[in-house]
């Protein structure tokens, strides 16, 4: 047991945002909020996830980590975050980020990197409750981490994918202005899908930047980016 006679003096009191930042970074566009989730904020991704997020009919994704039954996806989406923020160093982060609108979470959209310092390049991935889909709150959320990419961090490229047949996911990338960036060929559900790779640069996404964004809390988390 430490004292005040022991020399040591009185230990100085300490809040979450001292040691993890990113607490408080918020993203802001006309209907969304996107912050890092909450213990509270967790349970809502997680149960959209249960109920199903796309036709089970079509695999959307790469790994196909939504085939599995709904307790599993569930689970599967909560230590996804948590793996997120155990695995954090500034040289390879990938922020997980819930999406709000109207204090409802709708879905959850990342940003990542990978020596950001030296690459000055961000991947992105996201997915949208199926009842929130089709609203254009897929391109508002993408917007807002581009933002946060290109004015915040100053990444020179976004890099994005999606399956052929996703006319949703790559209208998205093209209302934004990326461009395509060549196919990579993978095996889903025992059988070969292509993924068409889309690529940004800063430069057309200022020509292409149409949806406003607010970053609050950013200076305290740029060394976590890896960014001076």
């Amino acid at each position: 047991m430490v004292t005040q006679g022991q020399g040591w003096g009185e230990c100085p009191v300490m809040t979450l945002p001292t040691y993890w930042p990113l607490v408080n970074l918020r993203l802001t566009t006309p209907r969304l909020e996107l912050r890092l989730p909450t213990p509270d904020d967790l349970a809502a991704p997680a149960s959209l996830v249960a109920e199903g997020i796309h036709d089970p009919d079509v695999q959307p994704f790469t790994e196909a980590w939504t085939d599995v039954p709904s307790e599993g996806r569930a689970r599967g989406a909560l230590r996804y975050h948590w793996r997120c923020w155990a695995e954090w160093q500034p040289e390879t982060w990938r922020l997980n980020l819930a999406v709000v609108r109207d204090g409802v979470v709708v879905g959850t959209q990342s940003i990542s990197a990978n020596d950001f310092s030296v690459c000055r390049e961000v991947g992105t991935g996201s997915w949208l409750g199926r009842a929130h889909q089709h609203q254009g709150l897929g391109t508002e959320m993408r917007a807002a981490v581009l933002h946060l990419a290109f004015a915040g961090l100053g990444a020179r490229h976004a890099v994005s994918g999606a399956m052929d047949d996703n006319a949703a996911s790559l209208g998205v990338s093209r209302k934004l202005g990326y461009r395509d960036d060549g196919i990579e060929r993978h095996a889903v559900r025992g059988k070969p899908a292509v993924v068409r790779r889309l690529r940004l640069t800063a430069e057309r996404w200022r020509q292409h930047q149409r949806v406003p964004v607010e970053v609050r809390g950013l200076p305290e988390c740029l060394p976590w980016f890896g960014v001076a």
